[in-house]
């Protein structure tokens, strides 16, 4: 099978971090379907491009057997609300020619993912000109986040999000949803027919987390970070306004005099700040950390006690699975599950940690507390997350069930001609 994937944030071989579709593409890639990714210059937590890309509008690379298209986007990505809006449209025209203009064959299915929602118009062309579908793929709910988060206010520009949302789920052939939330929401609110919508959600990469099992040295690494005598709670992911990472540093504050250590591993839009305002508020508690490769990452978290997943309380994210969920499940970690909605019930279905209101720091100490004085509950509650992870979101399985729907929808599909497109 020949697929053509638009991903903006598609990681380089050497970005520190996970992605869903790095991941997955390599799986299908290793089995032989021929994978070819229009992807962005920035990396979503970049301040600036790597020198390679300087001046250049689009570059062709290998990522082992997967075909990388690198195209433009704006260097002011990370300089605001105005700088992000620009690199989504840079991107959505540099993507759209490198599509139309330099990536040759014929491919089956065109995939995008989505945020940004803008970059749906560059798979709506390219599918209308190489008379194939395609399908979209909503990781975010968009522009609910950005409204309840406060980053969006105008309403002119929300009006306009909101048509353009639903302009390309009529054109989609396809909708992939990553929570059941998602695709309740779609149906109900938006009147998306039930049978145009999939949910493949995010998975557990139990390649790393297994491969460590038996040989990865926890202690030792423990002590190699000073962590000997500490409770580690590390969270994974971004720092920017949608996280609220204060609140960590709230509970941090309560649980000074306590074992608690908060390893926060990661960057955005929001860590210059939260450095600032920890070192103000003379937390000796928390620690702060670039990114770092994905195998690393396994290993913080195996060493760690708990993992912590955290949102602002919003009622959109209460439809939100945390990515870095799954993670803690891998490597055996109770999880700390700051994010109302469906994260909740995924945790106590799974018995695999406990609910923390949030931005409520007082909450978040007194759960801690309880932690610390059961050790028996961590090991019972990381074990449970792991079986459940283990038989519900294991990332090959799930890789597997994604492309199966692929190769019956493609197989499905006669081609229009041009001018049946409305």
């Amino acid at each position: 099978m020949k697929i053509l994937l638009l991903h903006q944030y598609f990681l380089e071989e050497d970005d520190p971090g996970g992605s869903r579709f790095n991941e997955m593409t390599r799986q299908w890639a290793d089995q032989g379907h021929e994978i070819t990714v229009i992807a962005g210059m920035m990396h979503y937590n970049g301040l600036q491009k790597r020198e390679e890309y300087r001046g250049r509008w689009v570059k062709k690379k290998k990522q082992g057997k997967v075909t990388v298209w690198r195209t433009h986007v704006s260097e002011n990505y990370n300089s605001g609300f105005v700088g992000r809006l620009w690199g989504y449209l840079s991107f959505m025209f540099s993507s759209l020619w490198a599509g139309l203009f330099k990536v040759e064959g014929k491919h089956d299915v065109i995939l995008v993912t989505s945020p940004p929602l803008t970059i749906g118009i560059s798979a709506y062309i390219m599918a209308k000109a190489k008379r194939v579908p395609f399908i979209f793929e909503v990781r975010d709910l968009w522009p609910e986040s950005a409204i309840d988060t406060g980053v969006v206010t105008n309403k002119l520009f929300i009006r306009a999000a909101y048509w353009l949302e639903a302009f390309i789920y009529e054109k989609a052939a396809l909708i992939n949803v990553l929570t059941p939330a998602f695709r309740q929401a779609l149906i109900e609110k938006k009147s998306i027919h039930p049978g145009k919508v999939i949910f493949i959600p995010n998975a557990a990469d139990f390649s790393l987390s297994d491969s460590l099992l038996g040989s990865f040295d926890a202690a030792a690494f423990r002590r190699e970070h000073n962590w000997e005598n500490r409770f580690v709670i590390t969270y994974v992911g971004a720092h920017g306004v949608a996280n609220h990472l204060e609140q960590i540093l709230e509970t941090a504050d309560l649980l000074r005099h306590t074992p608690a250590l908060f390893v926060l591993i990661g960057d955005g839009m929001q860590k210059a700040k939260l450095v600032a305002q920890s070192k103000a508020m003379g937390l000796d508690n928390v620690l702060f950390l670039a990114p770092v490769a994905k195998a690393d990452v396994f290993k913080y978290i195996s060493a760690s006690d708990m993992g912590a997943s955290v949102l602002k309380k919003a009622d959109t994210f209460k439809t939100v699975y945390s990515n870095k969920t799954f993670d803690y499940m891998a490597c055996q970690k109770p999880i700390l599950m700051a994010i109302d909605g469906v994260s909740r019930e995924l945790v106590e279905k799974a018995e695999a940690g406990v609910f923390v209101e949030p931005e409520n720091p007082a909450d978040f100490a007194a759960k801690i507390s309880e932690y610390m004085a059961d050790p028996e509950r961590i090991r019972r509650e990381g074990m449970n997350g792991y079986t459940f992870a283990k038989q519900n979101f294991d990332r090959e399985v799930l890789a597997n069930k994604y492309l199966s729907s692929l190769k019956l929808f493609s197989a499905a599909y006669v081609p229009k001609p041009v001018e049946a497109y409305s």
